[in-house]
């Protein structure tokens, strides 16, 4: 039994309200083709792998808006890092707490028993 594997490439290109369909990159016109290679090196491109008819409906689904059921680990790791730096920033908070809890207590604490000293010597 021979393995197939077919591999091709579409691009759409959303400028308005129109969308255009290329199926490589020397197909873009160059204006598009100039945009097209800006965008792509920005933190919001992503390369989309459609490994078979599954992968092509959740690209439907994902362009007509409606919820993907792939998990996107990038947006995992991301959302893992805001929830450590939330942790630690109460912790922060926490700790700032306790510290100004003690400047405050510590002079109190220390006049009470230099207080308490000189009474009971007098």
């Amino acid at each position: 039994m021979a393995l197939l594997t077919a591999r091709s490439s579409t691009i759409f290109i959303a400028t308005g309200d129109r969308t255009r369909v290329f199926h490589s990159v020397e197909e873009v016109p160059p204006a598009l083709r100039q945009r097209l290679q800006e965008s792509t090196r920005s933190l919001n491109a992503a390369t989309i792998l459609i490994a078979d008819k599954r992968g092509r409906e959740e690209l439907v689904r994902a362009l007509q808006g409606e919820p993907s059921e792939v998990k996107c680990r990038l947006a995992e790791a991301i959302r893992a890092r805001q929830l450590q730096s939330i942790a630690l920033q109460k912790r922060r908070e926490g700790s700032r707490s306790l510290r100004r809890w003690l400047e405050f207590l510590l002079p109190v604490v220390i006049g009470a028993s230099l207080w308490f000293f000189i009474e009971s010597h007098f």
